[in-house]
């Protein structure tokens, strides 16, 4: 049964009344909001505003007031009091709140880290600054465009390969305490890009160079046994250029005593830019809010890409293992 005319008359003078109604007590928190705080610990936070999507915006700063006294201890804790008490309009990532996602990393103060893990600044005479993670592209406000990063990643393939056929569940892949070690340092990475945006050689050659998380990560695998030196073809080294950010990660997969594929792992990677465009400033190492060692692990890959270093074969396991 259809409603009449009359009813759907007065269904869009009651759905029209509530949009006034809902958008008056949005102007009226608004007006609330901007009003100063009063306390004695006042703390200013100039925050990147920038929303592509409106016609004629410009990137700018924009600065919010905030009552420390009345605010968690956090960066974090503060982007969300100003959304939620000042503009509900800014916009950033954040999920965990404990330093493990790596969804809210944001260049705090000059220094790419956590929100959720950087504590604010109590010095108020001094206004802290919050920009996007650097020389990314910016999707609104807060939020870069991570999907070149994690393409990088699953590029990479990171995930134990086996040459053999093996039945998930049927046999358990022996690894040794010393094995096991090793990955000390490389799974911890939580993929917030905090060192691959602050490394130089990742600003101006991201399309090429894997960036330190992407290497860290693939040197776990491509610890090789055996790995015969050779010169790969520009061919591959076309194929394989999506690739190149992500070297931090793919040392995680090189030294993995239960991946069998270290040989291919590291053939992918054998170009002057992958690995070797690591210059050393060790950027990477300074900002990583998990204290990793990026730099350390891209060098690791240099000496098996130059053949100063092999992965060991793996330990026999125990009988009836």
């Amino acid at each position: 049964m259809q409603p009449s005319n009359e009813k759907k008359e007065m269904i869009v003078r009651l759905a029209s009344n509530f949009c006034r109604t809902g958008n008056l007590v949005y102007q009226m928190a608004r007006c609330v909001s901007s009003i100063p705080p009063t306390g004695k610990r006042i703390k200013t936070f100039e925050i990147y505003r920038y929303d592509p999507e409106k016609p004629g915006s410009q990137p700018k700063l924009q600065k919010f007031d905030i009552d420390l006294d009345d605010c968690g201890a956090m960066i974090l804790d503060a982007l969300i009091k100003i959304k939620n008490e000042v503009d509900p309009t800014l916009t950033f990532r954040r999920s965990c709140r404990e330093g493990i996602c790596g969804s809210c990393a944001m260049n705090i103060d000059g220094q790419n880290t956590l929100a959720c893990i950087c504590k604010i600044d109590g010095n108020t005479s001094k206004s802290s600054k919050i920009y996007p993670l650097p020389h990314m592209f910016v999707i609104k406000d807060l939020v870069p465009d991570m999907n070149l990063f994690y393409a990088q990643y699953a590029s990479i393939e990171p995930w134990l390969k086996k040459k053999n056929k093996l039945i998930l569940g049927e046999k358990q892949m022996y690894q040794t305490e010393k094995e096991r070690e090793k990955l000390d340092g490389l799974y911890e990475c939580i993929l917030c890009a905090c060192c691959s945006t602050s490394c130089p050689s990742y600003w101006w050659n991201a399309d090429k160079y894997l960036g330190p998380a992407i290497l860290l990560q693939s040197y776990r695998y491509v610890f090789l046994t055996k790995f015969p030196f050779r010169i790969l073809s520009d061919i591959l080294t076309n194929v394989l250029k999506p690739a190149f950010i992500i070297l931090p990660f793919l040392k995680v997969w090189m030294i993995d005593s239960r991946d069998d594929f270290a040989e291919e792992r590291l053939s992918k990677i054998h170009d002057h830019f992958s690995a070797f465009k690591c210059h050393t400033i060790l950027n990477c190492t300074k900002t990583c809010p998990k204290h990793l060692n990026p730099a350390k692990a891209i060098g690791e890959i240099k000496k098996l890409l130059t053949g100063f270093d092999k992965k060991p074969a793996p330990m026999a396991a125990p009988a009836n293992f």
